[in-house]
């Protein structure tokens, strides 16, 4: 890893050391001005539109993938009806997509390292693009989950390819806190649009159509990407792929989620034996990665050094809960909405629509004050946003006013989960080199799935074991987890964070050249002082 690191140094930008000021000289004796730089469009793009086109691509992306998620829920019981598929196999369909997502995020957040953003990134899209038209010619659950688990790997794929493109292009300033906040702003905005056209070629048209048109969307993205994105390419190296990691990674990942998520779905829930087999073999998994990973792979999926970044196991953590929390008001919020309060489904679509409009809004106040604001404040913002959000559904009443209780809790809703991903996601590639900002990118995604997987799944435990209670009540319980959730993720920011503004600065490999070239003019001032 060291070797790595000292290659990466060698390879950025010169810039001399011994100066803390925003600007510094270059090796040309021009003044570096990181405020400027910060920005600035960034020079590999022609122009205005080229960027425009880039962002347009890589900002498209996490909306599809949200997109898919969000709909085919929301389609599911058409798809049922017209298959003929046993309702009570409806879990998988769901959670596939996902679990396949999260599980395969580290290897090839490692492919991205080794082979560059743009490959990586193209062929995920162009394989989510296949499978997404695949899936709309399924009639069977066999091809239906088939189909889902391999759209899952498109998006595992081009999903840290896109955040490793987004933060090696932009450098720390202004620039990047808008695409990033841009970038995080589209979650939402895909998850509603997969919510509406799902809802609508549900009950307009064939089913299929909602993946046939989820394939046009990605086919364009594709073009995109083709013309707008810069084709930067890497001669990877395979034998510094850790297939150890991978191996023992994607079963731990897999075994657990599935443990977790599946427990109150079969009989005898954690007593059952499958559940108590896979959670058992699961932990074995994770001890045996955890292994691999400090004490026998070379190059590790996810290397140790990584967590000596100041306050990066504690933003991983407070991304991890942020997510679970937010998954859980999600899912629960819908089915409440339309269940208990007997909103229909298109209805209810709308009620969901400050999220989409509030995302937008948020990136773009985010532009402006991201530079200006600490990321602790603005994370205690987040999540006082879930505390918020997850209290108003724990104390709805029954006949609740949409403007007193759901629309502000759709706010907060969007407070919390954009902030926290945008504070946590610019924080994380900001802090790692350029060599490993596939990590980066695996790690920030896969806290994100995984996190709502997680927690989504000890919330529906927690729902079932109190459904003595009635329907709504047995709900309520979710919110008050996530509200539980939400505080964990103020005091964890609290006790452990203190991160400062996200303003122009060097990047960590032009910081690491001015720390190397330092140390050289220091010893070459020694060594001029002993000949003299």
């Amino acid at each position: 890893m060291a070797t790595d690191i000292e290659s990466a140094a060698a390879t950025a930008p010169e810039i001399p050391s011994g100066n803390k000021d925003a600007s510094s000289s270059s090796s040309h004796g021009g003044p570096i001005d990181t405020e400027k730089l910060g920005r600035s469009r960034p020079s590999i793009f022609a122009n205005g539109w080229v960027e425009a086109g880039f962002c347009i691509s890589v900002l498209g992306s996490v909306m599809m993938g949200e997109f898919l998620i969000s709909g085919f829920s929301v389609l599911l019981p058409v798809l049922i009806e017209d298959t003929g598929i046993d309702p009570s196999q409806r879990t998988w369909p769901i959670t596939v997509f996902s679990l396949v997502t999260g599980s395969l995020l580290l290897p090839f957040g490692r492919l991205v390292d080794m082979f560059g953003g743009y490959p990586i990134y193209l062929g995920g899209l162009s394989w989510l693009t296949l499978w997404a038209m695949v899936g709309g010619f399924s009639r069977t659950l066999p091809m239906v989950l088939a189909s889902r688990a391999l759209q899952g790997v498109g998006a595992a794929a081009f999903l840290p390819a896109g955040t490793t493109l987004l933060g090696t292009t932009y450098r720390p300033g202004p620039r990047k806190n808008t695409i990033f906040s841009l970038y995080g702003g589209c979650a939402p905005l895909g998850f509603f649009s997969g919510i509406i056209v799902a809802g609508l070629t549900g009950e307009f048209l064939y089913w299929g159509w909602f993946f046939w048109i989820a394939s046009m969307l990605l086919a364009f993205l594709c073009l995109m990407t083709f013309f707008c994105v810069p084709p930067e390419w890497k001669r990877g190296d395979w034998s510094l792929m850790d297939w150890w990691g991978c191996l023992t990674s994607i079963c731990s990942l897999s075994l657990l989620t599935y443990a977790i998520t599946d427990a109150s779905h079969v009989e005898g829930r954690w007593a059952s034996p499958q559940i108590i087999v896979t959670f058992i073999l699961g932990l074995i998994a994770l001890a045996a990665f955890i292994y691999v990973e400090g004490w026998v792979s070379d190059y590790p999926l996810l290397p140790l050094d990584l967590f000596s970044i100041k306050h990066i196991g504690p933003i991983f953590l407070v991304l991890f809960m942020a997510c679970g929390c937010f998954g859980i008001y999600l899912f629960y919020a819908s089915f409440y909405i339309q269940t208990v309060l007997g909103v229909p489904p298109l209805l209810a679509a709308l009620w969901f629509s400050p999220m989409a409009a509030g995302g937008i809004i948020i990136a773009l106040i985010g532009g402006l004050t991201l530079h200006r604001f600490p990321g602790t404040i603005l994370l205690l913002l987040a999540g006082t946003g879930f505390v918020i959000c997850s209290l108003l559904f724990a104390l709805i009443p029954e006949n609740p006013n949409y403007w007193r209780w759901v629309f502000p809790a759709m706010v907060c809703t969007t407070i919390g989960i954009d902030i926290s991903f945008n504070v946590s996601s610019i924080f994380i590639t900001t802090n790692v080199p350029k060599h490993q900002q596939g990590l980066a990118g695996a790690c920030i995604n896969g806290l994100v799935y995984l996190g709502i997987s997680f927690f989504l799944g000890w919330a529906d435990f927690a729902v079932i074991s109190r459904s003595s209670g009635g329907l709504g009540e047995s709900y309520k319980v979710a919110f008050w987890f996530a509200v539980g959730c939400g505080a964990g993720v103020i005091l964890l920011v609290l006790g452990f964070i203190r991160i400062g503004k996200a303003k122009s600065d060097f990047t960590v490999d032009e910081k690491a050249q001015q720390r190397e070239t330092g140390r050289e003019s220091e010893q070459a001032r020694q060594e001029t002082g002993i000949m003299t």
